[in-house]
Order: C-alpha cells, then structure tokens, then sequence
C-alpha cells in the first residue's frame, strides 16, 4: 500500500491485490481510507472485492474500489502462488490491463494501439450494469476532473439551494447549486443564468439522476462548498440531465460524525457532522446582517446525544421557517460550522443537509440509548463554555489549595481555569430569578400585579415567567472547598429539576406556600455530587473591599473510563520495580 496526497487534496492509497495468477493495481475510494489507517487493511490480508468501477486515470488503468470486506479469519499470507501482471485480451469487453507498476519485479506488457483503443473505450464502464446500456460512458464521481471529457455520473441530489439573483460591476443574474452523491464520493454542481432557469425544477432533493457532458470541470471554491472535492462543476448549455427510473438503488448519505461531547477538542470554524436526539425547538426569529443590512431568519435547536452533553445548534431560512420534527427525534446533521460564541454551539451551513430518523447503525444505537436510560439523563451543555486567549478545556486541572493559594494574584481581567469537586452545601436563599419567556432573552421581568409580568427588554408582558437558577454552591476536593456561583444549565443538572419545578416546590403552584421539607430534601440530594467544571475566576469589588468571584462556565458529569485512564497513566509513572511511591 502506498499513500498519495497533494497539496490541499485528500490523501489517497494505493492498493496492489494479487490472486494467484494475477496481481491489479487498485485505488482505495477515500471513504475507505479507514481501512488503512485503522491497521484493518494491511500487505498480506485477504479481501473480498464488493463494489468497485474500473477507471483510466492519467493514462492507467486502474480499478477504484469504493466497497471491500476484509477477512481476517485467515490472518497474514505472503505471496501466494506466482502472480503475474495481467493483460487485457482485446476481444474482451471489460478491461483488465492493469499492471502493478514493477510490485513483483515484472515489467508492464507493452500493447497494441489497437488493443489500448479498445481498453479505453471500454474502461468507462461495467457491462454488467445495466445502466450503461443507455449510458456508455458512466463515470464514478471520484474519477471526473478537468482531464475527463465525455462522461455520465448516476448520483443522487443531497442538497439543493435556493434560486438566487445575484448583482456585480458586470451586471446581474441568477444561480443555484446542487450536491450530487454516488458511491465514490460527492462533488457540487452550479448552474447560472438561463441554464439555471432551466434545470431548477428538474433537480430535486433525494432523487437520483443522470447528468452527462458537456460540464465545465474548475477547483472547489471551498469558502462555498464544505465537500470533500477538489473540482466542482459547471453545468452548460447542452448538460443533459436525466431523473433515473431506477430510483431504488440510490446512494447513501456518508456521515463523519462527531460526538457532541467531544466539540470541545475541534477547531473554531470547522465544518463537521453530528448526530443527536432533538431536545428543544425554538421559534423563528429575524435577525439583520451588519454588512448586508439584509434580513435572515433562523430557528435554534438543542440536540444531545449519549456524550451526556448538549449542544444549541442554528438552522437559517426556508430550513428554519419549515422545520417540524417532533421533539426527541434522532436527526443527523452534516455540514455544520464549529461556533465558539458563548460557548461550544453549531450553525448549519446553506450547504448542509439533515435527516430525520436516518437508516444509520449510529442512529439505531442512539435510538436504543436514548429509549432505554437517555430520556431520564441531564445533559451538561456547551451553552456558556467561555473562550478567552489562553484557555484551553483540556488542559490540566487545579485542586482547590492551589486555587485559593493563587487567589491573591486574580485581577479584573477573568481567568479560567478547571477543576474535579463535589456538591457539598446548596444555599437555599436565592435559588432562582423570574426570567422572560423569550428564548435567548433571560432579562429579569417584574411582576406588576398578580398574572402580569412585564420584560423591559422586550416590551412583551407574560402571565407567568420563566425561572432560572442561580445557585451559590460550595464544592471540595481532597485539598479544601470553594463556593461557586451558578446559572441555569448547571443548576438543572445539580439539581435535577428546572428552577419552574423547584420554585413550585418551594412557592407552592399558586403561591400559597410550599413545601420546605421536600424543598430541603431536594436540596441534600443535590450534594456529594462530582463533576468536573470550567470556572471563571475574576477578582471584582464589593462595599471597597476587593473579593474574588468564581462562576461555573460549564460543568460535566465525569467520564469514569475517561477518568479511570487518568489514574491508569498516572499510576505508570510510578517505579513499582524498585516498590518506591516517588514518580519517576
């Protein structure tokens, strides 16, 4: 195997199979580049061939494999038999001259003009597709580039954006763009003016066509497209586009998903997948754009999934004025931007698609979590993780002495830091404040008359408010204890309730008095909790006397294998040869 990547292209490996007769060169579709780099596929493994598409590229014949089982129930062999290069016959349709480019010493066979016309003609395609008896020239996706000319591609339309107008110094005119799958990769589509006009209402979500030459090949803009391409295409004039009438094999939406737990470890701006159970919906609002001055809507949503955490994640335009999926739905998002806005959050990109319930293993495994323990879990959210320069969620974590020792030092710029403690006292005089119902909002509203709540912010009045946490905790590790300051997302998970649950215990449901002793016992089942928290720590004055503050920016339940790793590697550092408790 060999590895092969260019600059700003995806790697790619190269892949020599032998039988024993004959050895191939092959190339490994890049969705199956897991194979390789997950030490599944390795020199002297067996393999079944399950889908693969013959293809000439830079004037050799190779096969792309985009589909293999690797069977490792017959270990590592070496070289069976005497293989040898092999050689296409010209009175057969299907190629077959593919050499292994001296991998066993031989030399390639030298071939007739003939014969290599003959290949060339026939190593577009499979004969035994039907497809190709209608479309001679099918072409993988993967394969097409500015050097490929008379070609057909069978994909199916995964996305496709809105017809819009757009205006420069040379004038104005229209466009759309369309994502097109097949089972070697993905590549995008744009047509402009009349050609958009006329292909607009032939394209179609979820429908698989048939797009022939004459396309126009160019680089991926990629500030336009988050695909894993290099090229993209142009339709023209004389494109021939086709609804297939077999639209039963379609391909496959192809995920590279990333836990929601684990956005804390991807990079500001990065485009990815995920998958999660949709927790909350929120309503349509309308926000301006400060350089277009234009209006946009969008709708945010909560997904979590089995990391135990949550994530706020914005779908815009038609996508938002349109969404109703009910509420713990498993939806798998591809092609959402990385947010570090007030925390970890997900903007789905125009480009993006989404798919409830999709017939996915990772969505039928988050399904059954979900169903069996998932929908009785708090989630800790990435809501109010803060960024400043400097602070990093996995750096390394500070006990509590060390925190106090250094609390002489704090100034009023915040510092952040994490540390691993447990619950031990929860004030039970300010619990919660009364916030205004409108999502995003969370002002203080004032109760004007019993029933009546007036928000400031929003000139809106509401018969009841929305209450939201703000807990004083005390926290301990081995080492001392800390008081905390909460809001609302850690709250509920240390509590286990929302503050509207809470505050009806405490107020009784019509403010008739409550309940103190289930208010007390809610309270003391709140501690000898562990989590780990992010805190922000900031030295602030009060009554001329400086004190230092520290709030939780995010808390999340332990990881106990996570955790039980830790202490795997810390316990290897120490010498246990020379039965010495010092580390090394």
């Amino acid at each position: 195997m060999e590895a092969k990547s260019g600059d700003n292209s995806v790697q790619r490996f190269r892949v020599v199979l032998s039988d024993v007769r004959n050895f191939i060169q092959t190339m490994l579709a890049t969705s199956m580049n897991g194979f390789v780099t997950s030490g599944k596929l390795k020199k002297g493994v067996l393999v079944r061939l399950t889908q693969f598409h013959p293809q000439k590229v830079k004037d050799k014949n190779i096969l792309i494999i985009t589909s293999l089982e690797v069977l490792e129930e017959y270990g590592e062999q070496d070289k069976i038999g005497q293989p040898i290069a092999l050689e296409a016959k010209a009175e057969e349709p299907q190629p077959a001259a593919i050499t292994g480019n001296n991998f066993y010493g031989n030399k390639p066979a030298q071939q007739a003009p003939q014969q290599q016309q003959q290949q060339q003609r026939t190593f577009a395609h499979r004969p035994n597709n039907p497809a190709t008896a209608t479309h001679p020239h099918l072409y993988p996706i993967e394969s097409i580039s500015p050097y490929t000319h008379k070609w057909t591609i069978r994909a199916r339309c995964t996305y496709k954006g809105e017809l819009k107008t757009w205006h420069n110094a040379k004038g104005e005119g229209k466009l759309f763009s369309v994502n097109l799958l097949d089972d070697t990769g993905e590549i995008r589509g744009t047509a402009f003016n009349d050609v958009a006009e006329r292909l607009y209402d032939v394209f179609q979500k979820d429908t698989v066509y048939y797009v022939s030459a004459p396309c126009r090949v160019t680089l991926a803009k990629k500030q336009f497209s988050n695909l894993p391409n290099d090229y993209e295409i142009q339709f023209e004039r004389d494109t021939l586009v086709e609804k297939a009438e077999d639209q039963d094999n379609a391909p496959q939406v192809r995920y590279n998903f990333t836990k929601i737990g684990d956005l804390n470890s991807v990079e500001k701006d990065a485009t990815i997948d995920t998958i999660g159970v949709l927790k909350e919906v929120g309503e349509v609002n309308t926000i301006t754009g400060k350089n277009t001055q234009r209006d946009y809507q969008k709708r945010e949503l909560t997904i979590a999934d089995d990391s135990q955490t949550s994530v706020r994640l914005t779908i815009w335009g038609n996508t938002a004025q349109s969404f109703d999926v009910p509420l713990d739905s498993i939806v798998a998002f591809k092609g959402v931007k990385v947010s570090d806005f007030g925390g970890r959050s997900l903007s789905l990109l125009s480009s993006g698609s989404m798919d409830v319930e999709p017939d996915i293993d990772e969505a039928h495994k988050l399904r059954g979590w979900f169903d069996a323990v998932g929908q009785n879990t708090t989630f800790s959210t990435h809501q109010n993780l803060a960024t400043s320069a400097g602070s990093n969620s996995n750096q390394e974590y500070k006990t509590i002495a060390s925190v106090l020792e250094e609390e002489s030092y704090l100034q009023d710029t915040p510092s952040y830091f994490n540390i691993k403690a447990s619950v031990i006292y929860v004030k039970n005089t300010m619990i919660a404040y009364p916030a205004c119902q409108t999502p995003q909002c969370n002002k203080k509203v004032i109760d004007e008359e019993p029933g009546k709540w007036w928000c400031e912010k929003c000139q809106k009045h509401w018969d009841r408010p929305e209450y939201r946490f703000i807990l004083s905790i005390n926290v301990a590790d081995h080492t001392g204890s800390l008081w905390l300051s909460t809001f609302d997302e850690a709250g509920r998970l240390i509590i286990g309730m929302t503050a509207n649950e809470l505050m009806a215990i405490k107020e009784g449901e019509n403010g008739e008095g409550g309940d103190d002793a289930k208010l007390m016992s809610v309270m003391h089942d709140a501690t000898c909790k562990t989590f780990n928290f992010r805190v922000r720590g900031k030295m602030e004055t009060y009554q001329d006397q400086p004190k230092a503050r520290y709030q939780v920016q995010n808390i999340y339940t332990l990881d106990y294998a996570r955790e039980a790793n830790k202490l795997a590697q810390l316990i290897k550092q120490y010498d246990m040869q020379e039965n010495s408790l010092f580390v090394n």
